[in-house]
This record gives C-alpha cells, sequence and structure tokens, in this order.
C-alpha cells in the first residue's frame, strides 16, 4: 500500500507564506509524477501545481509567480512554497501522486488534504 501524508497547512494573514510538504510511503518503486490541488467551500476540485519526473513543472495561472513546487526524490518528497498568499487561495490542500509500485502497477494516489486559511 501507499499513503501520501501532508502537512503545513494553518492560518496565515493575506501576503504571508506557507510551506507545505507531502511525504509518499509505502510500496513505491518509482513515482512517475506529484503534484497539488486545491479545493475551495464550494467550489470543484482545481490543480495548483504538477511535477512530472524530468520535465518542467506546471502551474496554474492564479498561482504563477507566487507559488513554488520542489521534489526531493530520495526523500519521495513534494514541497510547495506560497508566497504573497491572498484570501482566494484558502481551500483544501491535496497531494496527488501516479506512483509504480513493486507489482508494476501504476495507480493515482491522493492524500487527505491540509487546510489552508489566508485571513486578517
Amino acid at each position: 500500500q501507499v499513503q501520501l501524508v501532508e502537512s503545513g497547512g494553518g492560518l496565515v494573514q493575506p501576503g504571508g507564506s506557507l510551506r507545505l510538504s507531502c511525504a509518499a510511503s509505502g510500496s513505491i518503486c518509482r513515482i512517475n509524477a506529484m503534484g497539488w490541488y486545491r479545493q475551495a467551500p464550494g467550489k470543484q476540485r482545481e490543480l495548483v501545481a504538477i511535477d512530472a519526473s524530468g520535465f518542467s513543472i506546471n502551474y496554474a495561472d492564479s498561482v504563477k509567480g507566487r507559488f513554488t513546487s520542489s521534489r526531493d526524490h530520495a526523500k519521495n518528497t513534494i514541497y510547495l512554497q506560497m508566497n504573497d498568499l491572498k484570501p482566494e487561495d484558502t481551500a483544501v490542500y491535496f497531494c496527488n501522486a501516479n506512483i509504480i509500485d513493486w507489482q508494476q502497477t501504476a495507480r493515482n494516489y491522493w492524500g487527505r488534504g491540509t487546510l489552508v486559511t489566508v485571513s486578517s
């Protein structure tokens, strides 16, 4: 089995920063891609950033220039540095990963999410 565990959410004032982390553990042979999605109250889940190994990172237009995603391949971990946060960034942030296990089966996994609240 594979687990994704996010951390780093919380309450921050507009203009502030937060850093999210997501660690993958379990029966992992290879991680094809990792990324971040978010879901605001009453809205659909949307892509924030996706990092496919060996290729460029794609960001949602709404976060370009403010958010930076990075990966530690040795730790099977992805980070999301969020700067200049705005109230509209308030959402539950979910980690997503496409992982090949030791049976060579590729599956898509989700973390449980971490809440980010931007408010004064």
